[in-house]
């Protein structure tokens, strides 16, 4: 039987942190003199850092402020991670994978020290057969480098077309279809289920509980 790879987002697909990002994002740029509206921050949310700054607040401020704003962002955040929890479902559904014989890997453009943190709160530390971050790599999402390095480590035998990428934002699902992997999405970022459809997802859960009741059934077994 051929492998089968599930890759999951981490930030608002199995901990509940996009509005505490995008609430950290909006005092970053605040402390940098630039006013944005959390709504159109939060639309970004799932981006890398990378990508966010220009793609909010133009090439110009990424040259600049770019590191600085990132920090900034870092620090803000930290001051509210405490805060942040696992989603419902999101322990069952890694050892659910698991046990029915999945391979997982976990792909975030958060940083390493908050991925860290969220595998204790997830109780699966020693679960994940890879864990990549945007320290990884040199582009984050919605490149697909994050996904191909998490495919690269977790499964060298599981062709893309094995690997279903789950997230909450559409750029995971850009992300996923430029790696040539399946998306599928969750509700749990604040991305509508049509938004989701559009940017590629091949199905779409409320929860983190419907998904793994439908998973095996998304990818079967040869």
């Amino acid at each position: 039987m051929s492998e089968r790879l599930a890759i999951f987002d981490v930030d608002g697909t199995l901990v509940d942190s996009t509005y505490h990002h995008a609430l950290a994002w909006q005092r970053a740029f605040r402390e940098h003199e630039i006013a944005l509206p959390v709504w159109r921050i939060h639309r970004e949310i799932g981006k890398g850092g990378d990508r966010l700054v220009p793609d909010l607040a133009g090439e110009q401020v990424e040259q600049s402020r770019g590191d600085a704003l990132r920090e900034t962002q870092h620090e803000r955040f930290g001051e509210l991670i405490d805060e942040v929890q696992p989603l419902a479902g999101a322990h069952e559904l890694l050892v659910a994978c698991k046990q029915h014989g999945w391979r997982i890997a976990l792909a975030s453009s958060g940083q390493a020290d908050e991925i860290d943190r969220y595998l204790r709160l997830l109780d699966v530390e020693g679960l994940p057969d890879a864990i990549v971050s945007s320290a990884d790599v040199e582009t984050t999402k919605p490149a697909p480098d994050v996904l191909a390095l998490a495919h690269e480590q977790a499964a060298v035998r599981v062709d893309r077309e094995r690997v279903l990428v789950v997230g909450d934002s559409t750029w995971d699902c850009e992300s996923a279809r430029r790696a040539s992997m399946t998306p599928v999405g969750v509700l749990s970022g604040g991305f509508s289920r049509q938004e989701l459809r559009e940017a590629g997802a091949e199905a779409v859960f409320a929860t983190l509980v419907d998904l793994r009741r439908a998973i095996d059934a998304l990818l079967p077994r040869d």
